[in-house]
């Protein structure tokens, strides 16, 4: 390797290393020098001067352990991060301000969205209860899908893709005749943000849907994404709680504008900047699903397994009532959540420990109770027939026993040191494309399928 190929490798790694927020530019000049140290120590002792950068980077250890260490020696950084911006007069903060503007309008796209179809009619006031239960989804989420199409750079034809699916779901959600108590609606309400949600996925990895690490990051993104979502629901709450009070106290009535405007609008600007927040902090705080991930996971692995008992000891059925299966459905829903989430946050290459063994247990668990779902809605299908609700919970319960069977056979390779934790997070990130299809094919097929009942 020649002088002049060293350095373009140690340029590489510098500019890798910008672009970790935690250090600063006098802590990269510092780790440089370590590193040309290092570099020259191996070189002199006869290795060559490829060897001698691999080494030497593999020694100083990785990054995300630096940037953590740093973090530690200098917590004042950590503060002033999260609320101030980057050094003036930089390409960070050049960037970061375009991005705080682009954030900013498409946030206000998409509260402009949810009162625009008042101009035609549908005032939510009045009889749109059914078009916005539709369209919910309809308002923010192309908005977010822009704000990620501009972050990211994504080519004309993934906008093309993004732009064609947004319209086959408006089309799904009001061209079909619908009547207000059709199952069929309903099925279509839940589903079609589930369906959007992962096309808004796909302007997050920048099109590149088949790289297994994008779509992992994608899910650490949703789960970011919902806890800081929540947490601006929360203070929205004491916002309008304040300002209904605030203007009762002298005589004016806020309610109308709260429920009308407030609430609505600023539950769709939300969407965006809740994203925003997740994307500009990442690099600066660790993230949160996995730290309630590693609380909440033996909790329910001991609920279900309490639950579990409880059947076996009573010998009661599962009551298959719509009611009770949402409950159930919501259940797995949040164990797939812990596990995807425990999985995101897991050094791959470690050996298996306690928690493992704990997550296996959940899994086994949600598995079982799964099956024993899937026989009572067979056992009502049988004597009642289908219906959308009943195939609905039927198509997603084998859904998510498929993906629960093998995650735990995948666990159970891995905790008896037979296979590759590698496996597990493969298998969930290539099934996003099954939650999908099944999405779009409720959305697109079940009011045909049942005659728009």
């Amino acid at each position: 390797m020649s002088v002049d190929e060293l350095e373009g490798q140690i340029a590489e790694w510098r500019a890798y290393t910008h672009r970790r927020r935690e250090l600063h530019n006098t802590d990269v000049e510092e780790l440089e020098d370590h590193l040309r140290s290092r570099i020259s120590e191996l070189t002199e002792a006869g290795l060559r001067a490829d060897e001698a950068f691999l080494i030497a980077v593999k020694r100083m250890g990785s990054l995300d352990e630096l940037s953590r260490e740093f973090a530690r020696e200098h917590s004042e950084r950590l503060w002033k991060q999260l609320v101030l911006p980057a050094e003036p007069d930089t390409p960070a903060a050049t960037r970061s301000r375009r991005e705080l503007i682009v954030m900013v309008l498409c946030a206000a796209a998409a509260a402009l969205a949810v009162k625009a179809p008042a101009l035609f009619g549908q005032d939510m006031a009045g009889d749109g209860d059914v078009f916005y239960a539709r369209n919910a989804s309809l308002f923010a989420l192309p908005a977010l899908s822009v704000y990620f199409a501009w972050q990211r750079r994504v080519s004309p034809r993934v906008i093309g893709v993004l732009a064609l699916l947004f319209a086959v779901g408006a089309v799904a959600a009001n061209a079909y005749p619908l009547d207000e108590d059709s199952q069929s609606l309903i099925l279509s309400a839940i589903h079609l943000p589930l369906a959007l949600w992962l096309v808004v996925g796909i302007a997050y990895v920048g099109g590149d849907w088949r790289s297994d690490r994008r779509r992992m990051d994608f899910i650490r993104f949703t789960g970011e994404w919902l806890i800081y979502f929540v947490l601006i629901g929360l203070g929205g709450g004491v916002l309008m709680a304040f300002t209904a009070g605030t203007f009762r106290a002298i005589g004016l009535n806020a309610e109308e504008f709260i429920s009308q405007w407030l609430l609505p609008c600023g539950a769709a600007a939300a969407v965006v900047v809740a994203a925003w927040l997740v994307e500009a902090k990442q690099s600066v705080i660790e993230n949160m699903a996995p730290v309630l991930t590693r609380v909440f996971t033996p909790l329910f692995a001991a609920t279900l397994l309490a639950f579990l008992v409880a059947i076996i000891w009573t010998t009661n059925g599962i009551d298959v009532e719509r009611d009770v299966l949402i409950i159930f459905d919501l259940l797995l829903v949040v164990v797939l959540g812990l596990l995807l989430y425990a999985i995101s946050a897991r050094d791959l290459t470690a050996r298996p420990g306690l928690f493992d063994h704990v997550q296996l247990a959940l899994v086994v668990s949600a598995l079982i109770i799964d099956a024993l779902v899937l026989l009572a809605i067979t056992g009502r299908i049988t004597e009642w027939g289908f219906s959308p609700n009943k195939t609905a919970a039927l198509g997603e319960n084998l859904i998510l026993l498929t993906n629960l069977a093998w995650s735990a056979w995948l666990f159970l390779s891995f905790v008896r040191g037979r296979a590759p934790f590698a496996r597990l997070e493969h298998w969930q990130t290539r099934y996003l494309v099954v939650y999908a299809a099944w999405a779009w094919t409720v959305v697109l097929a079940f009011p045909l399928i049942f005659n728009f009942t």
